[in-house]
């Protein structure tokens, strides 16, 4: 028993050290600028990258699950690290946009997906009972990455320029997702036992989207991603046209955002081991909507500002952690990464919808009452949903107890 908790305790490391270097990739903003500078590009065309890498990641964790599978998170993680590494140091060296794309947007982002969702998933495998805690801890590396990249980069950019940073960028994100890598151990699951009738079981992604409660989670965590991420997005904007606030002052808001991101992370998912996640999701998505409704309808001033922004923030970063678990108490854990990498799906569109929507509705405040609406249905729908329940039969053969499912999943 102390081995395995000591095997645990090192894939928990492991974890960590490896999404530090994952999380990285959420400082591409600082290279926004200084890209335009030297090429002449468009500055919405060159941040267009960090949308696609947005994207790139969302998609590349549908396959995330059979790639864990077929070579084991060890090599899988490895992989992601060198890859990840190679394209951030050829990022140094390109020369048009296209290759930008290719290189930071899709290449960068696809490993940096693989790598989130396996190491994440089978974190979360090793402690069945601290869903929430381990999510946070992995989840909350993630953001902490972000964080002390943004001023490893601020730096070598200042000092060297960008293209200096972006190949030392690469070599470290590489070697802390290869070292974390090594120990890495994949968890073994075996299928929940079921004595009698009805039962909770692991279910299969195609399981899992015949039943309703994986479209309802996808329109909740569409809801949450897209309340935060268009935050992000545009914080000091807000800060400036709707507060009032000088370009400086809007400005801190950016890092308070990151802190309160990373510490919701941790707290909240600490918290959903001890209280149920559903009611504690839904009172981030309360906060969350009373704070989009502030900042459309009152008047704005330092203090409003910024505790709009540090609930939104705070909740998001909650949100991001406690869904890894709600997704492995409704659908067991021997499949999490492939039924989460289909539930994650709404971080992605949710990554794009928001500019999206604020260019059909125009401005900020519209987008906020559309996602004031989009909280309102989902508080609704966590108020309601229940985890889905697989009818079984149980058949007696030579003393070999086996369990038959049944076509219909509830």
């Amino acid at each position: 028993m102390k081995d395995k908790r000591k095997e645990a305790l090192v894939v928990i490391i492991g974890t960590v050290i490896t999404q530090l270097g994952l999380g990285s990739i959420y400082t591409w903003s600082l290279f926004n600028q200084p890209i335009v500078n030297k090429f002449g590009w468009g500055l919405s065309d060159v941040a267009l990258t960090f949308s696609i890498a947005s994207f790139a990641l969302s998609v590349s964790t549908l396959a995330a699950g059979k790639l864990q599978e077929r070579f084991g998170i060890r090599k899988l993680t490895s992989f992601c690290g060198i890859m990840l590494g190679v394209g951030l140091i050829l990022t140094s060296k390109v020369s048009s946009i296209g290759l930008l794309y290719i290189l930071a947007g899709i290449l960068v982002g696809a490993m940096d997906g693989i790598a989130y969702i396996t190491t994440l998933s089978n974190a979360i495998k090793w402690f069945p009972n601290k869903k929430g805690l381990i999510s946070g801890i992995s989840v909350g590396a993630y953001g902490t990455g972000s964080l002390i990249f943004k001023y490893i980069n601020s730096d070598f950019i200042n000092k060297d320029g960008f293209q200096e940073a972006f190949m030392i960028w690469g070599i470290i994100a590489m070697v802390l997702i290869i070292v974390g890598a090594q120990l890495l151990k994949d968890a073994k699951v075996s299928e929940e036992k079921v004595d009698k009738g009805e039962g909770r079981v692991d279910f299969t992604v195609k399981e899992m989207l015949k039943t309703k409660q994986a479209y309802l989670l996808f329109i909740v965590m569409f809801t949450a991603c897209m309340s935060g991420l268009y935050l992000i997005g545009i914080v000091k904007d807000i800060g400036v046209k709707l507060a009032g606030l000088d370009v400086q002052t809007a400005a801190n808001a950016v890092a308070m955002v990151a802190v309160f991101n990373t510490i919701g992370r941790l707290i909240l998912g600490a918290i959903s081991d001890k209280f149920d996640r559903l009611k504690v999701m839904m009172c981030t998505l309360i906060i969350t909507l009373v704070s989009v409704l502030v900042l459309c309808f009152v008047k704005l001033n330092f203090v409003g500002f910024f505790t709009c922004v540090a609930c939104i923030a705070f909740c998001f970063g909650g949100n991001i952690t406690i869904f890894p678990a709600i997704v492995g108490d409704f659908f067991g854990l021997k499949n999490h990464s492939k039924n989460y990498g289909v539930i994650y799906q709404g971080f992605g569109l949710g990554a794009l919808s928001g500019s999206v929507i604020a260019t059909i509705v125009g401005g900020f405040k519209p987008t906020f009452i559309v996602v004031g609406v989009l909280c309102m249905i989902s508080i609704i729908i966590v108020a309601t949903i229940k985890p889905p329940i697989k009818k079984v039969t149980l058949v007696t053969n030579s003393n070999i107890e086996k369990v038959q499912f049944n076509s219909k999943i509830a």
